[in-house]
């Protein structure tokens, strides 16, 4: 069964619609982890449009399973994190006018710099994880530039317009994954993963785990957030 990591996110975004102090993604993380999650993730973002260092702090000390920080390879987030010191850290690509991560890091830019931060990470006692399109070439580089892990971006396929156009994109994540199994790296998906398109993405056996963050929290709102991910951990079976 494929492990499933909780991206709690968007339960601070909630929290940050009236700036207030509920709902606490941190509650949050605690509920997914009693439901059978095997990871939580949060993404601190340049702006903190959601997710505060606060939360990261509180959450080092809380979490029991693995705790990922997404980030972006800045100096302040490389700092943050080496003061943290989460489990794992997946860097990402981020723009502040983007509504969500809009596509895997290119690792074809400035690629000294990705190699420095990944070895500062790693110097810490940090895992570091590379949050990349579904492309050989990447994935090629993702170990060449010594990370641990790689997440394959799963978005193009959670917004296909048709079957057949999925099943393109399932086939490239397919071979990613298939290539990132081959190089030792240990291998995730997310991004627009929910409850109607997560099935075939879980049986890619080559994936290890699954991050999914908004599909889960938007179910909370009806149904609670131990069932909404249960819920998810029984698609995942």
């Amino acid at each position: 069964m494929k492990k499933l990591a909780v991206n709690v996110d968007h339960v601070a975004t909630l929290r940050e619609a009236r700036r207030t102090f509920y709902p606490d993604p941190v509650e949050a993380a605690i509920l997914a982890e009693l439901a059978g999650a095997e990871g939580i993730v949060v993404h601190l973002r340049e702006d903190r449009r959601h997710i505060k260092e606060r939360d990261v702090e509180i959450l080092r000390k809380v979490v029991k399973t693995s705790l990922n920080l997404e980030m972006a390879p800045t100096e302040e987030m490389v700092e943050i994190a080496r003061t943290i010191k989460p489990d794992m850290a997946t860097l990402v690509p981020e723009r502040r006018e983007e509504l969500t991560t809009e596509g895997g890091l290119n690792l074809e830019q400035n690629p000294e710099r990705l190699k420095e931060v990944i070895s500062r990470l790693k110097e810490a006692g940090i895992k570091v994880s590379l949050f990349i399109d579904p492309d050989p070439k990447m994935v090629e580089k993702a170990k060449q530039f010594g990370a641990d892990a790689i997440e394959i971006h799963t978005g193009l396929y959670a917004e296909a317009k048709d079957w057949e156009e999925q099943k393109r994109e399932l086939q490239k994540i397919v071979e990613a994954a298939k290539v990132g199994k081959v190089l030792d790296l240990s291998v995730r998906a997310g991004h627009g993963l929910n409850y109607w398109n997560v099935r075939p993405i879980a049986q890619i056996s080559e994936i290890e785990e699954l991050s999914i963050g908004h599909a889960i929290v938007a179910r909370a709102v009806l149904v609670g957030f131990e069932r909404a991910v249960r819920e998810m951990i029984e698609l995942l079976k």
